[in-house]
């Protein structure tokens, strides 16, 4: 079985075709490492089961190179524009990257009939819902151009799978994906805005201070409150999905979380805490497009998959991704 990952170079696409590898499947990576990490393509390099195509996702004479070479049978779709206030400044680029490549590489797959997709999706989908846990079917209302594109993104795939009877697909809605694989020394490398990405940098002392961004939103302590899932399991949750695609043959959608939310003050003071640094953090204005609350109700891909969280600690996630910003410092030399 191979599987075609696009964004293989990124946080989460890295992770996956390290999982995926490690169950003994062939990734067949894409990345023009635009903002993606060199190193976490000479990590995965190591294994025989990873090949490696540098270039754009869309590019058809890329992509029938690849399909030259390799036999795809499914693919798993991570590459994307994911900052949320860039995409409020700049939407036409997340329109080009997020929706109008997405339409090549489904060209793609219908011309290769290439049956089986994981979609990389997103809980910004769901805008700013004022409720305890976010349902898959509750309504649908972005706030940001980011959450925008990926639900158009997930309206395409439905079309294309309704219009192709063997096509089907698995759209993940992640919610807030952090911390360091415990299983790979892999992370997120690159400059980020994700909270605990930012709280790990500041409290490894590669940032003078962080920002909270608002202490007014309507939540117990006036700061945000995510559900944050660490990378591992998120990594465990699409090989659960594409399982759950080849014994049932049958598109659906999953939000991928632990069903509890973290607001983003306690997770500076747990930063604080499993660092033992009390660094700077200074209070700024509320960004664009940041909802108040996002936390997922999961029962459903529990119920429908053999998903289950491992890493359930908020805790361990920012001290494995402390430890991994002390692991960046040392291969840097910062």
């Amino acid at each position: 079985m191979t599987f075609l990952m696009t964004g293989v170079a990124g946080y989460i696409g890295s992770v996956c075709a390290y999982n995926f590898m490690q169950r003994g499947y062939k990734v067949v990576g894409i990345d023009d490492i635009s903002t993606g990490a060199k190193y976490a393509v000479d990590y995965l390099k190591q294994n025989s089961n990873f090949s490696f195509y540098e270039g754009d996702f869309a590019d058809n004479n890329l992509l029938e190179k690849i399909a030259k070479e390799n036999n795809i049978e499914c693919i798993v779709h991570f590459a994307a524009n994911t900052q949320v206030f860039e995409s409020t400044q700049n939407p036409l680029k997340y329109y080009t990257n997020n929706v109008c490549k997405m339409v090549k590489l489904l060209e793609f797959a219908n011309l290769h009939n290439i049956n089986n997709f994981i979609f990389s999706s997103s809980a910004a989908t769901y805008g700013n819902l004022i409720k305890d846990e976010i349902f898959e079917d509750d309504i649908k209302n972005p706030i940001n151009p980011y959450g925008s594109t990926k639900l158009i993104g997930e309206m395409m795939l439905k079309e294309f799978s309704d219009s192709k009877q063997d096509f089907n697909y698995i759209a993940l809605r992640y919610f807030n994906v952090a911390g360091a694989s415990l299983q790979a020394k892999l992370g997120q490398y690159n400059p980020s805005t994700l909270l605990i990405k930012i709280a790990a940098q500041t409290a490894s002392k590669q940032r003078e201070k962080m920002y909270l961004y608002g202490d007014t939103y309507n939540t117990p302590d006036g700061s945000c409150i995510r559900d944050f899932i660490h990378v591992d399991d998120l990594a465990n949750a699409h090989f659960c999905a594409y399982e759950y695609l080849k014994e049932n043959k049958k598109s659906d959608y999953f939000n991928v979380g632990y069903s509890k939310g973290t607001s983003v003050k306690e997770v500076i003071k747990i930063m604080k805490e499993v660092s033992g640094v009390d660094f700077n953090v200074e209070l700024a204005g509320k960004r664009a497009g940041d909802p108040d609350c996002l936390v997922a109700n999961c029962d459903k891909i529990k119920k429908l998959t053999k998903w289950q969280a491992k890493y359930d600690d908020i805790k361990l996630i920012c001290k494995s991704a402390y430890e991994w910003e002390l692991f960046l410092k040392q291969i840097k030399g910062i």
